[in-house]
């Protein structure tokens, strides 16, 4: 994994911690949800054309590999806007029941660490800017690999506002 995972560092940084906000941290991600999305990427179930190209030529064992290489990396932690911070916090742990919006902590735990079993990945540390993406694209039905449509349901019920701030909680999770 580590060897494949050279071609990997441009986007996604040494060992999995990307850099740039745009880009997700790998490091400490569940394996298995790892190896899920680059089947998704693969498969075409999940687009992105920078991505596309890069999972073409790996095989069933490179993905594994890979998955399994940037699970045991340690993540690095990133800091969110301080001001959004509090708005974020109610949402991540308490939901939103006007808009029946449920708690994050449910699936990916008070701590961000997800639940692996369960397919929930890790959010902590996450750059708030890639969180706030990835919500949007579920609410706009440009991500839609989630499981029963869970986080297209839950997304789609946040404001700009609520993904913004929670988005900014997620990364202040260790």
């Amino acid at each position: 994994g580590e060897q494949k995972a050279a071609t990997c560092i441009a986007c996604h940084g040494p060992g999995g911690n990307s850099v740039n906000p745009v880009w997700p941290k790998l490091a400490g991600q569940h394996e298995d949800f790892l190896y899920k999305q680059l089947q998704a990427f693969k498969l075409g179930e999940r687009q992105n054309e920078l991505m596309a190209p890069m999972v073409a030529p790996l095989s069933d064992q490179d993905m594994r590999n890979l998955a399994a290489y940037f699970a045991a990396q340690e993540t690095s932690a990133s800091q969110g806007n301080p001001d959004a911070l509090e708005a974020g916090r109610k949402i991540y742990t308490g939901g939103n029941l006007q808009s029946g919006v449920v708690a994050c902590t449910g699936c990916h735990g008070p701590s961000g660490l997800g639940n692996p079993m369960g397919g929930f990945p890790r959010l902590a540390s996450q750059h708030a800017t890639y969180v706030a993406k990835t919500l949007r694209d579920y609410r706009g039905g440009q991500r839609a690999n989630d499981m029963n449509q869970m986080m297209q349901g839950i997304a789609a019920q946040l404001s700009d506002t609520e993904i913004d701030s929670v988005a900014e909680y997620i990364t202040n999770l260790q």
